[in-house]
């Protein structure tokens, strides 16, 4: 049922969309203001000291792992993630997931149990909600320019309604395949 829901409206982005492209650039812009972050609360310090690097290169790693989870965002929401007046509450929710997973669970890993604690840890949580938010709001704006025309995208065989019920057709054949 919630299948066809998604496929009837649209879910799954098309490939004249670019999701990965307009993730990964405002993964990286979104950067900025929780670096930002990190620094008024002492954490990114703290965040080199646990990781055995300097301050710079923290950042500069940090802004590649960014650009990655902006791209993983944007994969992840679909068109949903251009929705310009939600995009900041699924990029909140994103940056929760990610510091859930990263600086709770990956961090203290890769650094022998280590991970930062009081306002460091506050910072750290901040600044990934903070990276989600902007990521969020930017997401759809970053999103416009890279985005396909109608024109263009109905030239190619991989979007429009013979994609659509070729896609169809093969659903069908596998449920078949799989009843029979």
């Amino acid at each position: 049922m919630m299948h066809s829901f998604l496929d009837a409206h649209g879910y799954d982005p098309g490939p004249s969309q670019r999701p990965y492209l307009s993730g990964a650039l405002s993964g990286v812009l979104a950067t900025a203001p929780a670096v930002g972050v990190l620094i008024a609360f002492g954490a990114l310090k703290v965040e080199a000291e646990i990781l055995g690097l300097s301050v710079l290169a923290t950042v500069a790693i940090g802004w590649v792992v960014m650009a990655i989870a902006g791209a993983a965002y944007a994969r992840f929401f679909g068109r949903a993630a251009n929705a310009v007046r939600g995009g900041w509450l699924f990029g909140m929710t994103f940056g929760f997931a990610l510091w859930a997973a990263g600086a709770v669970l990956v961090l203290p890993l890769i650094s022998h149990g280590h991970a930062p604690a009081g306002s460091a840890a506050l910072g750290v949580a901040a600044s990934l909600i903070v990276w989600g938010l902007a990521t969020g709001i930017l997401v759809p704006f970053v999103h416009r320019p890279f985005h396909e025309s109608i024109e263009s995208a109905a030239k190619s065989a991989d979007v429009g309604p013979g994609a659509a019920a070729a896609k169809d057709a093969r659903i069908r054949q596998q449920r078949q395949r799989n009843a029979g």
